[in-house]
């Protein structure tokens, strides 16, 4: 972080509770935080937005840095920001939960004066005792991951962020039907979406489906993974797939926290890790390159892609075989994309003869983190 705001101001965003104010709080433990989540800052900063000029700068007089936590509380904010930008040699660090005041603001976050970075729940990497199959059931939220009641956390986290996120924000106008929508949505994570499935099941209009999804990438809850469609041969689906933030979210919102090994729904979960991994291995690393999958119209997939440069097909299985290599083979066939994985529990690692990989999890993980992939 301190890196990145040595260049320019940028937004931090995340979902809440991924510890984007604990990490500033390391970073930089000289700072103060403007906390929009206090009564006595915001009312004060509603009041009159022009008071941040003087906050700014007693701060600055020996620091070039300031921090506004949770910014999406008060955009009106952003105009003074833009022009503490111009005026002043500071750079701003704005964290939020939730972009979709920013966006119905009118707000055009700064025009480009701000890069913006992305916060997510704990990757392997940042955990020094990694035990996946914890990690798949009750999944990296700070506090969940590490804590001797992790089902209580979740509990804790889901009513709470229904609570403040949704009802204090007034993002829906009904709640029962949005938190009927939020368990019928989980059970379409890591699948394509139909929404008019959804909206059956839900008991609510197709078109509030699509709303309560974009409420939910908004607040950075969940993603869309559009399709890849540079195949030639074979022509792809246009179908976005869904996927939740977090595995342990995912699970408990289904009911379905004590999963079994072998089971579908084990392997979704460790599809859903896979794309968690290389989701914030893209963020953190500044990638520009786009996380899409590919699925022809017969049903051919491969649940990965990173640009044009890397397919990755997960399978939990302890045994890989030919027939799990099947949507990896049909897409090298196309001749577009560089290097082909395979993802899996088998803890033999080799490569076929077509030069595809095939990795045990922990070790392609390993050489994720450790940036040995040239894309």
């Amino acid at each position: 972080m301190a890196k990145l705001v040595s260049k320019k101001s940028f937004f931090l965003f995340g979902p809440r509770s991924t510890g984007k104010t604990t990490l500033l709080r390391t970073q930089f433990p000289e700072h103060k935080i403007i906390n929009l989540l206090s009564s006595a800052t915001f009312l004060s900063l509603a009041e009159n937005p022009s008071k941040l000029q003087d906050i700014v700068r007693e701060q600055s007089e020996d620091k070039q840095v300031v921090i506004i936590d949770e910014i999406q509380k008060l955009p009106e904010l952003l105009d003074e920001i833009h022009n503490l930008i111009e005026s002043m040699p500071v750079h701003f660090i704005m964290t939020g939960s939730s972009a979709r005041k920013l966006k119905r603001s009118g707000v055009n976050l700064l025009a480009g004066r701000a890069w913006q970075a992305n916060l997510f729940p704990l990757v392997s990497n940042e955990i020094d005792t990694f035990d996946i199959n914890h990690y798949l059931k009750f999944g990296g939220l700070p506090q969940v991951y590490p804590s001797d009641f992790p089902e209580e956390e979740l509990d804790a986290y889901i009513n709470t962020y229904l609570k403040e996120e949704i009802q204090a924000e007034a993002l829906v106008q009904n709640q029962v039907s949005f938190s009927r929508f939020l368990k019928v949505a989980s059970f379409s994570n890591t699948e394509q979406l139909n929404y008019a499935n959804i909206a059956s099941d839900a008991g609510v209009p197709a078109s509030t489906v699509r709303s309560y999804f974009s409420i939910l990438e908004d607040t950075y809850i969940g993603f869309l993974l559009e399709s890849w469609q540079e195949s030639k041969r074979r022509k792809a689906v246009v179908t976005p797939k869904f996927y939740l933030f977090d595995t342990g979210v995912a699970n408990f919102l289904r009911g379905n926290i004590n999963m079994q090994e072998g089971s579908s729904e084990y392997g979704k979960a460790f599809e859903q890790f896979i794309a968690m991994e290389l989701r914030a291995w893209i963020a953190y690393r500044r990638i520009k390159k786009t996380l899409r999958y590919w699925r022809t119209r017969s049903g051919t997939e491969v649940d990965f892609l990173i640009g044009d440069d890397m397919a990755v097909e997960v399978k939990a299985t302890r045994s890989v075989h030919d027939k799990h290599l099947k949507g990896l083979r049909a897409l090298k066939e196309e001749g577009i994309v560089q290097q082909y994985l395979l993802i899996s529990f088998d803890e033999v690692d080799r490569q076929t003869a077509d030069s595809i990989r095939c990795l045990h999890w922990s070790t392609f993980l390993k050489l994720l983190w450790q940036d040995e992939f040239i894309l």
